[in-house]
């Protein structure tokens, strides 16, 4: 069915998300076919007057759903009016076609939720004792003892008031340490019956910005892209400790003066009370920030201060993206490489893509910034679609923590089974003489049961695809990306070892085996059981800040956004288990991890040491994050991209097919891949599988995977709208829904 011939239009009038489920069916008149697009603002007959409304189209069929002779015409396409309403919905429209799903799930992506906001006690931290005193508090407390009130009273030094959640959140604070400060009358506690933007009052800070010589450089260079008739995305490759946010402000600064504003994005695990008070000292009131803990009615209130054009500045997670600044200047993404800015929900958009759209669309300038780019954004860099620039220095002249790496397999020969090595047992317990603190993490993001070899770390790969196979519980070893399946080996295939096994750990394992060698450690576990809680993750961290744990033992979270000083030991106990993880990414992911990681220990005088456990010490990867050396690391995966066909050099697309029956997603997918292998028009597209997912039930669901590949996004593009018109046809009739993630960032 050709475009032209689509009749029928679903139009909504208010676009609220709460009446995003309830969309007027209208005709398209002749001359509107093949013109009319979603996201289209249109004038219609609405209500028994006929009164003209505006209204937004959000479908377009070739099929009625009711009787045609009780539908009315669209009058016409509001063509000059395209303000933020319409700009969102051009968003949205946007993000339909190129990742999938409809028009109401790109709509309620993009738009905030209205609802009516109610009366709520709000508190503020105050500043009640003069400045000179605080500092006299600071000089006479004990800072191991008393290190949440020392914190609390040195950020009130720059600030007269901080919203009381910010501080339990970001700063790690306790009530109880809230509550002697009061008492001593450092603070004072301020209670309002309102919700406020969620900001502090602060001194702005006066004069010119005091950077280093290269950081100024970087600053100078993006500037004159920004003089550009189409500016380049610019990539800020700079070191852990280099300083990427000072330079951020600076370009935000100079955007503010032109009157435009900003949208800072950040890992939400990276929302830290030190950088959001840095951005208010510069800046003032006109900042605010979004993260997962506001209520719907304060985020739809920064919503519509942002469209009041009451804000300069956005900062939060990679929904900010999506405020309505009327005129966006910069747009900026921090820890450019973190997974979390590819949602996991239709339409799966990636935050770096839909960023690249929304300021190419204002002539806005995009900036990415990571010590540990990821490979996306540095291939795009070397090929001259971004500026790239570089920043090797770490702020202050502070150093990088010395990395050791220790072979397991050595441990092994010399009799040592347990999880700690001789080093880390050796680096431990220097830590508790000196009383400085550690933390350990397993690195278990994607494992599913890969098989290694203990005696000489043989990993168990698919014979297709550069990624290990996954153990199942009928002990079979599967690929999830072209189906390939073989029994589990009982002795290693390469030196015939009887330690071949599949490799899980845990951290309550961990815990108690650091018990067991220290008895008088103090340990704090954060995990799954120990986090079941809402505030359970702050109330962690606050304790191991205030000293009150020796170890701070979890998952790969805990090496993530914080800035502890007094840690000066990092242990990652077993860096092969994202390493083998069944996805391309995996030796990506751990790189990435492995040196994020040596970037967290010594974070205050004293200089950090890192330990990094492997079975593979001669790997890639472990090599050059111990070594610090990004670049060294590029050059040899993505010669392995390029020789696979992988992302960045080609693009993938997964289909994702989701079923109650077991065995109908899996013909409904063997049914498109044959379509698609037969249609001439897609000669130049990969089609592999279909296979069984990573986890091929889940809550009664049976889900199958199809990929795509091909250089070419608008081939990829169009095979998913093939399938989805497909779909249109078979609605009502298959229990089988799909749905499509353009260059997945992990393993369905």
């Amino acid at each position: 069915m050709k475009e032209t011939e689509k009749k029928y239009a679903g139009v909504i009038i208010d676009i609220s998300t709460e009446t995003l489920d309830r969309p007027f069916e209208y005709r398209i008149p002749e001359a509107l076919r093949g013109v009319l697009e979603e996201g289209m603002e249109v004038t219609i007959p609405f209500g028994k007057g006929n009164t003209e409304r505006k209204g937004y189209v959000v479908s377009i069929s070739d099929t009625a759903e009711f009787e045609e002779s009780k539908l009315k015409d669209i009058l016409r396409i509001n063509e000059k009016s395209i303000g933020l309403e319409g700009r969102t919905l051009q968003l949205a429209a946007w993000m339909r076609h190129t990742y999938g799903g409809t028009m109401i799930t790109a709509m309620r992506t993009v738009l905030p939720v209205k609802k009516k906001i109610k009366e709520s006690s709000f508190r503020t931290i105050c500043r009640e004792a003069d400045v000179a005193r605080i500092r006299e508090q600071i000089d006479s407390l004990n800072p191991v003892r008393y290190a949440g009130r020392i914190r609390l009273y040195e950020a009130l030094l720059s600030a007269e008031s901080i919203p009381e959640q910010m501080v339990k959140d970001k700063l790690q604070v306790s009530a109880s340490v809230l509550r002697t400060a009061e008492k001593d009358g450092i603070i004072r506690i301020e209670t309002t019956r309102q919700y406020r933007a969620p900001q502090a009052r602060v001194t702005q800070e006066k004069g010119e910005a005091q950077l280093s010589e290269h950081q100024w450089a970087v600053v100078n260079r993006i500037r004159q892209e920004m003089q550009e008739e189409t500016p380049r995305p610019a990539l800020i490759h700079g070191i852990t400790g280099s300083g990427k946010t000072e330079v951020y402000m600076e370009l935000i600064a100079g955007v503010i003066a032109q009157g435009k504003q900003a949208i800072v994005l950040i890992p939400e695990i990276a929302l830290t009370f030190q950088t959001l008070m840095r951005f208010y000292a510069r800046f003032g009131e006109r900042v605010s920030v979004l993260h997962s803990k506001l209520s719907d009615g304060e985020r739809f209130d920064q919503f519509e201060r942002a469209k009041n054009g009451e804000l300069d500045i956005i900062i939060g997670p990679r929904s900010a993206l999506f405020i309505p600044f009327p005129n966006p200047g910069i747009i900026i993404i921090d820890e450019e490489h973190e997974t979390s800015y590819k949602s996991e929900k239709v339409p799966k958009y990636h935050a770096r893509e839909v960023a690249e759209y929304i300021a190419a669309r204002s002539h806005a300038q995009l900036v990415l910034g990571s010590a540990t780019p990821s490979l996306e954004a540095y291939y795009r860099a070397e090929q001259g679609q971004y500026l790239l620039c570089s920043l090797k220095e770490r702020f202050g002249g502070a150093q990088l923590p010395q990395v050791h790496i220790v072979d397991l397999r050595e441990e092994l020969k010399k009799g040592n089974r347990s999880f700690f090595s001789e080093k880390l047992k050796e680096l431990l317990t220097e830590r508790m003489i000196r009383g400085e603190q550690s933390m350990l993490f397993i690195n278990r993001r994607g494992t599913a049961g890969f098989v290694s070899c203990r005696s000489c770390g043989f990993v168990v790969k698919c014979p297709h695809c550069d990624v290990s196979l996954t153990q199942h519980r009928d002990g079979k070893l599967r690929c999830h990306y072209c189906g390939h399946i073989e029994e589990t080996p009982r002795l290693c295939p390469k030196c015939g070892s009887k330690y071949i096994a599949g490799f899980r750990a845990g951290t309550e394992r961990i815990e108690e085996e650091l018990q067991k060698w220290y008895p008088s450690i103090r340990v704090m576990r954060m995990d799954a059981d120990t986090t079941k809680n809402k505030d359970d993750y702050e109330c962690i961290l606050s304790a191991f800040a205030d000293g009150e744990a020796d170890v701070l033992v979890g998952t790969q979270m805990i090496v993530k956004g914080h800035d502890f000083p007094n840690v000066t030991l990092v242990g990652a106990i077993a860096a092969d288990l994202s390493l083998h993880a069944s996805d391309y990414h995996a030796t990506e992911r751990t790189f990435q991890l492995l040196a994020q990681a040596a970037g967290r220990a010594g974070r205050g005088q004293k200089r950090g040491e890192v330990v990094i456990q492997t079975y593979m010490p001669e790997h890639y990867s472990i090599v050059h994050a111990a070594a610090h050396d990004y670049e060294a690391f590029y050059k040899e995966e993505i010669g392995f991209r390029d020789l696979a066909d992988y992302p960045p050099v080609c693009h993938m697309l997964a289909m994702q097919f989701y079923s109650s029956r077991e065995g109908t997603g899996m013909a409904r997918a063997a049914q498109v891949a044959e379509i698609l292998r037969c249609d001439k028009k897609f000669e130049a597209v990969q089609v592999i599988g279909p296979a069984e997912a990573l986890i091929g039930k889940l809550k009664d669901i049976y889900r199958v995977g199809l990929y795509l590949r091909s250089k070419d996004t608008d081939l990829l593009i169009a095979a998913k709208d093939l399938v989805e018109a497909m779909q249109e046809t078979q609605r009502g009739t298959s229990d089988v829904i799909i749905q499509f993630d353009l260059d997945p960032t992990s393993a369905f």
